[in-house]
């Protein structure tokens, strides 16, 4: 699946935040929170980025993020981010994009679930404006790497599917024609360039029609 990045001043990225829950440390959280908005705000600001939307990662987060969507999707949780990972996943199964995770977690298993569900770079306590800029810049390098190798692996196996599909028309016009491998292979050339399709695709006729005749 390929994915193509406009320039790193043109991306237009959304926030994720995890919702503060219910307890006694309501403020001190909220305040947190706001700080760590707050210096993600001005990091993207004066790294010329574009803000789209700051959402909250709630059920609905999958469905906003294929409205908007952004180039790259930034998670601020502060501690726990189980739950918006999830939500993350199910928006980027069909569209691969780049995902920064900025955390207080460090655990292990934590980086691992993160890093498995698709998470392009794991910041621990490095949520600080300055820092925002070199660190979306080496995930996007990143996810640009992963995905050139995705692509090229998609493309062998494609090659590779084309190529047994091929092998297969060429057996079923020797075996039904008496034809030498050599021979069957010219035919198949023959009769593609005559119908203006590839290869595979002529390959893949014969087929329909030998599994029509049984």
């Amino acid at each position: 699946m390929k994915s193509r990045q406009p320039p790193p001043s043109k991306l237009r990225i959304v926030v994720a935040t995890t919702i503060v829950p219910a307890g006694e440390h309501d403020d001190a959280a909220i305040a947190a929170q706001v700080r760590r908005g707050n210096a993600l705000r001005i990091g993207l600001l004066e790294a010329g980025y574009d803000l789209v939307a700051s959402l909250p990662a709630d059920m609905f987060l999958p469905e906003r993020i294929a409205q908007l969507q952004p180039d790259l999707i930034i998670i601020d949780a502060e501690s726990d981010a189980r739950d918006v990972l999830e939500h993350i996943v199910i928006t980027s199964r069909d569209e691969r994009r780049p995902i920064v995770l900025f955390t207080e977690d460090d655990t292990t298993a934590s980086m691992e679930a993160a890093i498995a569900a698709g998470v392009s770079a794991y910041i621990v306590a490095g949520l600080k404006a300055e820092r925002i800029k070199p660190v979306l810049g080496v995930a996007l390098a990143r996810f640009r790497q992963e995905q050139k190798l995705l692509d090229e692996l998609a493309d062998t196996r494609h090659k590779l599917a084309e190529r047994k599909v091929v092998e297969r028309a060429k057996g079923v016009l020797m075996a039904h024609r008496h034809l030498t491998e050599e021979q069957a292979f010219q035919k198949l050339r023959s009769m593609a360039m005559n119908k203006k399709l590839k290869l595979s695709e002529i390959a893949q006729r014969i087929l329909d029609v030998e599994d029509l005749l049984g």
